[in-house]
């Protein structure tokens, strides 16, 4: 008796097909660089002219993501701790903390930094920029310090930003925490590690592998997110000179959304090496040891 089995016959699609696919998609993507490129060339006297300015601004947008980013990272790890305290207080507070800023819109949180929380600090006598003043007077370097305006904005632009994004690296750091098997922690303190040698040396490494692709995904968004520090006043990055520039030249519809879609292309800029970098981190540590 013949058992023999017969492999369902699969049409396959011709190679050829898929080869002009390819060069259809490739033809596609240096049509558009060739459109974007005399797009700019039409626009090349607007680009010489603000272009230095923008690119400050890109230089601004670039300090004020990473200020805020390392402070986030700090509000993310206490956070966490926070969750995965013993203690019930620490818990409740941390998940308050996560819930509240992650269920109320950024925009409205800056605001709220900006001209809530400033000006209920500066009625009982905080100046952030007074103490940054008279430290680097200290140092004999208060002639770089900025302007009032901007560093009180820039300040609290920064904490919300942070605090912001506290939130939500507090639940990304307690998820790369609890990843690592429990066996590992079992298996340490039966070697006689104490609690501190056991985070520091057997979960921290782990979780820091784990966490590092969502957290530079994180770092992209808040690069992006950086422009809404224009509602506060005072910051001059990116977004906030973009419009500048495009108000500035209302009278011409054309020109106006030029400089809209010269700054996007600048946010690009900015965050397309981030993406690659995540995507490089990813494979990287995602690999087990």
């Amino acid at each position: 008796m013949d058992h023999s089995i017969t492999k369902p016959h699969i049409e396959r699609r011709p190679r050829s097909l898929l080869v002009i696919l390819d060069y259809v998609f490739y033809a596609a993507i240096i049509a558009a660089l060739a459109g974007l490129a005399f797009y700019f060339y039409r626009y090349r006297d607007s680009i010489a002219l603000y272009f230095p300015t923008l690119l400050g601004g890109a230089g601004l947008t670039i300090f004020l993501s990473i200020t805020s980013m390392i402070l986030a990272t700090i509000f993310g790890f206490i956070g966490a701790l926070g969750r995965l305290s013993h203690f019930a207080v620490l818990r409740i507070i941390a998940a308050i903390y996560v819930e509240v800023i992650r269920g109320t819109p950024i925009l409205v949180q800056l605001f709220f930094w900006g001209f809530g929380i400033r000006a209920a600090l500066e009625g009982i006598g905080f100046d952030p920029y007074t103490i940054a003043y008279n430290f680097m007077t200290l140092l004999q370097n208060n002639s770089i310090m900025p302007g009032p305006n901007f560093f009180d904005a820039a300040f609290y632009g920064i904490i919300g930003l942070s605090f912001n994004y506290g939130a939500y690296l507090t639940e990304v750091f307690r998820t790369g925490i609890e990843s690592v098997p429990i066996g590992q922690t079992e298996a340490a303190l039966s070697l006689g590690l104490n609690s501190r040698q056991i985070m520091r040396k057997i979960v921290l490494p782990q979780a820091f592998r784990i966490t590092i692709p969502p957290f530079t995904n994180y770092f992209i968004t808040l690069v992006q997110d950086s422009a809404l520090l224009s509602v506060i006043g005072g910051v001059l990055e990116l977004q906030q000179l973009v419009t500048a520039a495009a108000t500035a030249n209302a009278s011409d519809a054309n020109l106006q959304l030029f400089f809209y879609v010269f700054g996007a292309v600048m946010f690009f800029w900015i965050c397309y090496p981030l993406a690659i970098l995540a995507r490089y981190l990813e494979s990287r540590f995602g690999r087990a040891y």
